[in-house]
């Protein structure tokens, strides 16, 4: 329970700061407005017809939403002196962790739900299903997980923009495949059993195993 409280804490206090600057959520939502409309008119081709490619495209611009995104996690921490706050704060470094982390999941989440029915617009796609808010969901999470694991480590360097998107995708790549797999399963609307049976599977099993992993190492990242 003192996890818990220390995690809710943390995340309520990244929510609180967002709200009243509006940096991190206005820059990405008009980033992702950019990339949905130079998608649209780049191809040049009808919005029903883009639904082979539109998942691919709505995950590609989901992934760099996160990046810009999880690159202010630490470093408004770092820039107002609230890091050194956190660290000595009476709590567990996972509390930190994962407060962190879902404070960029809440983030992402709302930033891709205001999004989405601009992607179903220009795109042509039908987006009012509960298994694609699922495959979102739980593909968000790895996102913020590794993302929020990796904006520790970039923080602390010269080159943190650059940085964070090199060690992020590579780390990525799977829930990126099983999104698009498993967005393209849902929005053709047919057999959802290789969705149940492959892709969510997949997206649960890097999901548990980078929240154990991210969370133990992070402690280690702030050693001292």
């Amino acid at each position: 329970m003192r996890l818990l409280r220390a995690t809710l804490a943390i995340a309520w206090k990244d929510v609180r700061l967002e709200l009243r600057s509006r940096d991190v959520v206005i820059s990405a939502l008009v980033f992702g407005l950019i990339v949905v409309v130079v998608f649209n008119f780049g191809l040049n081709r009808a919005p029903g017809s883009l639904a082979p490619v539109a998942p691919g495209l709505l995950w590609v611009a989901y992934a760099f939403i996160g990046v810009l995104a999880m690159n202010r996690a630490f470093a408004r921490e770092l820039e107002h002196g609230g890091l050194d706050g956190l660290l000595v704060a009476p709590v567990s470094r996972d509390a930190v962790f994962l407060g962190k982390t879902l404070g960029s999941l809440i983030f992402m989440l709302v930033i891709q739900l205001v999004l989405l029915p601009v992607f179903a617009v220009m795109l042509g796609l039908p987006t009012l299903s509960p298994v694609l808010g699922l495959i979102i969901l739980l593909a968000t999470l790895g996102f913020a997980t590794v993302g929020t694991f990796f904006s520790a480590i970039a923080a602390q360097t010269r080159s943190r923009e650059i940085l964070l998107p090199v060690l992020f995708f590579p780390v990525v790549v799977p829930v990126i495949i099983g999104a698009v797999e498993a967005s393209a399963l849902a929005l053709q609307g047919g057999p959802t059993l290789a969705i149940w049976t492959r892709w969510i599977p997949l997206l649960v099993v890097f999901d548990a195993l980078f929240l154990v992993i991210c969370s133990w190492i992070f402690g280690f990242v702030f050693e001292g």
